[in-house]
């Protein structure tokens, strides 16, 4: 299996050195699933390089501090690969930014909620159940998230599988599965999202922070959401 991570940023300066990149805790979150893993790895918002949609059995867009409505030359060309690339039907499948920029690609609508930060351990209630879910199918599930943006108004062609009063559109499918994104984190470990959660205190309220604590001490459906992940590759590829 070649999966292609397409790096839409990196972590904060200091967490990448205990925590590694993005394009690592992805690696480790798919790693047991993939004895034959193969990855390569492209920093588009650092080197603009994309793959070809031909170069991988499917491609992973990470999460990033960038707002999919801000002024960055790569991402329309990002925006466009993501076209291309299900039009292919080669698997898609992003996370965070990556889910936002997803939604963008097909016409969504994304910007900052006026619900503010979601940070912690958020819970999403399933609406529709994927074919790579069956098996492991469940009424909601709970991770790790950190944002301020939300994909607002999912795209004509998007289906909606989960989401929460605070997130609607928190899960989507689309291309008949050859499409999948989520605004969750299930490639953060509890400890990395605890360390974000307190570098960003100038940004994320006290009250938010306060709330969210609790939850990372405990467990979360994250290695769930790792085997979606892992069966969405598998079975479109």
């Amino acid at each position: 299996m070649k999966i292609a991570i397409i790096e839409t940023g990196m972590p904060p300066e200091g967490l990448d050195e205990a925590h590694g990149t993005y394009a690592d805790m992805f690696r480790a979150m798919l790693a047991p699933y993939f004895p034959a893993l193969e990855t390569t790895d492209y920093p588009v918002y650092r080197t603009g390089d994309l793959p070809d949609p031909g170069a991988a059995d499917g491609f992973l867009i990470t999460g990033s501090p960038a707002g999919v409505y801000e002024d960055h030359d790569w991402i329309e060309p990002l925006a466009a690969f993501i076209r291309t690339a299900i039009a292919a039907e080669t698997p898609v499948a992003g996370i965070c930014f990556g889910h936002q920029i997803m939604a963008h690609a097909f016409g969504g609508t994304v910007r900052k909620s006026e619900k503010g930060w979601g940070a912690g351990i958020h819970t999403y209630e399933m609406i529709e159940t994927a074919p790579y879910m069956v098996g492991e199918a469940l009424p909601r599930i709970a991770c790790a998230v950190s944002h301020q943006d939300q994909v607002i108004d999912a795209p004509a062609n998007a289906v909606r599988l989960g989401g929460s009063a605070f997130c609607p559109n928190g899960i989507l499918s689309y291309a008949g599965g050859r499409g999948l994104s989520f605004q969750m984190h299930p490639e953060f470990t509890h400890d990395y999202a605890l360390a974000l959660l307190e570098l960003r205190s100038d940004r994320i309220p006290d009250e938010v922070r306060s709330l969210a604590r609790p939850g990372l001490a405990h467990g979360s459906d994250r290695e769930t959401i790792a085997r979606w992940i892992a069966t969405f590759f598998n079975t479109g590829a």
